[in-house]
């Protein structure tokens, strides 16, 4: 017989035996429970708290991986570029981007506004033996060279944009979907036709006029008018640009926003067009009407929650139990 086969034995035979088995069983079983608990509110506990900055973080997150895709994107690459393409020159910066040449003189041109046509590539070798290659575009009088540095690889696998041109294909492309359009504008912050700064309103309907070549940080610029006959535009980014807010989604949109919000009041919304605000609004109606505060700051005492807003200029909001009760 087995050496287990006689402690069975033993507990069956002998009561006291058994029922301190049974103990040593149960508090074995307790201990395993404790640990697989203690394990999951250990998951828990060390979770970071969430403050309202990550909760800002996260919606901030959550509206740039959210894409409306009101416009269908311009996808183009150097491979597909065909001789007698145009590009808009928007900077007489550009002259610097363009390798030195004895035809003319760097300094004396004059490019801004002016198309550049495309002409194919070129290619040369680096010290280290790697094929690099060349962008040729012409006025129409001497042939530009911009040397791109990367080999032909690496700019079939991207979209590639030499700085300070823009592509005329683009500014078609995205005019022929919205030129003609009643769009509702999201800012007020407007510039007229010629460049100067203007205040506008926002969330009203505008016709989008024209779509141009921007300048060197925007590639676009979209003209529109109101419906009482103001002139204006905005500067536009498209595509995966790294300037967040100046796409089209963020600029305009397809509907009207004030339906969005039915429940604040006709006076109220009125306001928030003009980008004005009167003490007893909401958070929510304060940031449609200036927009989002550059720093927060939370006072809670023991008569309530005391926030402040601060905006560029001096300008801030205090709000009181999430009502605005001061502001400059």
């Amino acid at each position: 017989m087995k050496k287990s086969d006689n402690f069975v034995l033993k507990l069956i035979r002998d009561p006291y035996l058994m029922r301190i088995y049974q103990h040593l069983f149960k508090l074995m079983v307790s201990l395993l429970l404790l640990t697989n608990l203690s394990a999951c509110f250990t998951g828990v506990e060390s979770t970071k708290k969430i403050t309202d900055k990550d909760v800002r973080r996260a919606m901030q997150e959550l509206e740039r991986g959210k894409k409306t895709m009101a416009l269908s994107e311009y996808a183009d690459s150097v491979p597909a570029w065909h001789d007698g393409k145009t590009f808009w020159v928007v900077d007489d910066q550009a002259r610097l981007v363009f390798s030195p040449s004895l035809d003319y003189e760097i300094d004396s041109l004059v490019f801004c506004g002016k198309q550049l046509v495309y002409k194919g590539i070129a290619t040369h070798r680096q010290v280290d033996n790697t094929e690099v290659v060349d962008l040729l575009f012409s006025d129409g009088i001497y042939t530009f060279v911009y040397p791109t540095g990367k080999t032909l690889v690496d700019i079939s696998q991207r979209s590639f944009a030499v700085p300070f041109l823009v592509d005329g294909d683009m500014v078609k492309h995205y005019a022929n979907q919205i030129v003609g359009k009643t769009v509702y504008v999201k800012t007020s912050t407007w510039q007229t036709v010629t460049g100067d700064k203007i205040v506008g309103r926002k969330f009203i309907p505008v016709v989008i006029t024209a779509i141009g070549p921007g300048n060197g940080i925007y590639p676009l610029r979209a003209e529109f008018k109101t419906t009482d006959g103001v002139e204006a535009m905005l500067w536009m980014t498209v595509g995966t640009s790294s300037i967040s807010g100046r796409d089209f989604d963020s600029l305009f949109s397809l509907t009207d926003v004030r339906l969005q919000y039915p429940e604040i009041t006709a006076e109220n919304w009125a306001r928030i067009v003009d980008g004005k605000v009167v003490e007893g609004m909401t958070k929510q109606e304060c940031r449609l009407s200036m927009g989002s505060p550059k720093s927060v700051n939370q006072r809670p005492d023991q008569t309530g929650l005391k926030e402040y807003w601060y905006y560029d200029g001096g300008r801030y909001l205090f709000f009181f139990d999430g009502l605005l009760k001061e502001f400059r």
